[in-house]
């Protein structure tokens, strides 16, 4: 993928030096850092396209690189966690706090190469976005400016994850449209396999908690039982269920 740069950050070495002789070959340029304070740097002074970030680093740690990335130049940067602990409360806990993605070691370098490629990709479409395309999508007091990437609520912007918009927008383009979760996961997420249903559902769960105004009983983002998800608005509120 042409010019497309990655910042890899781990505290191990060899897994280092393993990620970059892939990506490498596949034609990114790859920058390393081996701890939360130089990653933070170097992602604020090249810009990287996507971070693949180890949850296990020294102080900071990955989570804290990641809120610190959010708060800052790294807030539309797809940030890839990689851990060796695979439990639910740590993929819930890291995707909540800004990670787009989460693989767990050990892990498949070709298949890492492949989740680095699709959101690049995505990313890179929604910095073109065709000019046919309608710029805002309004509902009520809810806004979602598609050529900023921003979303407002009673004229309060809402910050939101590139992941996190990207779901938003999937479903807000065809409103009232039932989405199965295969489906809406290969939409946003740029993969055939469904991967981890807990991805989805904790960018589901994490939309609701800043979009809705009683997120327990959601407006927007509904739950169709046993199949997925629809956006609605005005018409009916579905306990969460994600």
């Amino acid at each position: 993928m042409a010019n497309a740069s990655v910042l890899v950050v781990d505290d191990e070495l060899e897994i280092t030096e393993l990620i970059a002789l892939y990506l490498e070959r596949e034609g990114f340029r790859v920058h390393t850092a081996d701890n939360g304070s130089e990653a933070i740097r170097l992602a604020d002074s090249i810009a990287p396209d996507l971070i693949i970030l180890d949850i296990n680093l020294g102080q900071p740690d990955g989570i804290e690189v990641c809120r610190a990335l959010r708060r800052g130049s790294g807030a539309n940067i797809p940030i890839l966690f990689l851990s060796c602990k695979g439990e639910d409360g740590d993929i819930i806990h890291a995707l909540s706090e800004g990670g787009d993605d989460y693989i767990t070691k050990p892990f498949s370098p070709s298949t890492l190469v492949a989740r680095v490629r699709a959101h690049i990709r995505r990313r890179r479409t929604r910095e073109r976005p065709p000019e046919a395309l309608e710029s805002t999508l309004t509902f009520g007091e809810l806004e979602i400016d598609l050529q900023r990437f921003e979303v407002k609520r009673g004229g309060e912007t809402i910050p939101l994850s590139v992941k996190e918009f990207e779901l938003l927008t999937v479903l807000a383009r065809q409103p009232n449209r039932v989405f199965p979760l295969d489906e809406l996961y290969r939409l946003v997420w740029h993969s055939d396999s469904m991967g981890d249903t807990r991805t989805l559902m904790v960018h589901i769960s994490n939309l609701r908690k800043k979009l809705e105004p009683d997120p327990v009983n959601p407006t927007y983002i509904l739950t169709v039982r046993g199949f997925g998800y629809r956006f609605s608005y005005g018409q009916e509120t579905s306990r969460a269920e994600a």
